[in-house]
């Protein structure tokens, strides 16, 4: 087991990912008020009832609405396709060991100077800048890009809104005229849009998150407890760092997140074994 999570590790740089650049020119394109996907992302759209799940595409759909939302209030992408790729071959490499690998994600380091990461259903993973820049290896990147994927392989955020009833029952979404369906849609990415920037999700499923960030990364073959360090060292910053919109002000408080972390620490005795990668993290990370 140990040899093959350091396989896939090792094989890091090597896999084959859509180039980065791709999904920055799709944003940009969801961006433009006169594109036919950014009117059906802000509600000119209809949803089709039926006795099935909510289908993929419809999820992915909801993502990509909240990610120009995420744009509009903490910046742009960065300006680095280095560091948008390496970020993204991470986050690939820790998603084939989720508990839903069977999703493409989409990781995109946003220009903000907020510390903050979050997850919209379908994928859709972001980091801030600034949270990257407090980071001190990539075992950490991998903590908390596992932290996020977790969010979306419970869909938490789909999950926690006051009108998840609403997607009872849905099928798919596909581009018509606004009607009291739109309106719906429109309210229900509203809701989201509050809880993942404003409220935050319920503690429990941060919990949940926090315990896959350490089980996935341990099958990915990152030290699992790099995701305690990211909370330790978020909590000494915490007093002087920007509030609103942080992990600071959506997450429970810290020191409940790493009391609970300590006490699964005995189930990875060769975390200390597994790799870290401080040096390629920094060089990486320029």
């Amino acid at each position: 087991m140990k040899m093959k999570r350091y396989f896939l590790l090792l094989c890091c740089l090597g896999i084959a990912v859509t180039a980065n650049a791709s999904w920055l020119d799709q944003l940009q394109e969801l961006a433009d008020p006169e594109s036919k996907e950014r009117q059906i992302l802000s509600g000119t759209t209809q949803v089709l009832s039926s006795s099935k799940e909510i289908d993929y595409a419809t999820e992915r759909t909801i993502g990509e609405a909240l990610a120009l939302e995420s744009m509009q209030r903490f910046g742009r992408p960065v300006d680095n396709e280095s560091l948008q790729r390496y970020v993204n071959l991470v986050g690939a490499v820790v998603a084939q060991s989720s508990l839903r690998s069977t999703i493409p994600y989409r990781f995109t380091v946003l220009d903000s100077p907020v510390q903050n990461a979050f997850a919209a259903p379908g994928g859709v993973i972001f980091i801030s800048k600034a949270l990257l820049g407090i980071l001190a290896d990539e075992a950490e990147l991998a903590a908390v890009l596992a932290h996020e994927i977790g969010h979306v392989a419970g869909k938490h955020a789909l999950k926690s809104t006051r009108r998840a009833q609403f997607l009872q029952g849905v099928g798919t979404i596909t581009a018509a005229t606004s009607g009291s369906k739109g309106k719906e849609y429109q309210a229900l990415i509203g809701d989201l849009q509050s809880t993942l920037f404003d409220q935050g999700l319920d503690k429990n499923m941060e919990f949940e998150a926090d315990l896959a960030a350490m089980e996935t990364s341990y099958r990915a073959g990152y030290n699992p407890l790099a995701m305690i360090r990211v909370l330790e060292r978020l909590q000494k910053l915490e007093a002087t760092s920007i509030k609103k919109g942080s992990w600071f002000s959506t997450h429970p408080p810290l020191q409940q997140r790493i009391a609970r972390l300590k006490k699964e620490g005995y189930r990875y005795p060769d975390a200390a074994s597994l790799a870290e990668l401080p040096e390629r993290f920094q060089e990486k990370r320029k």
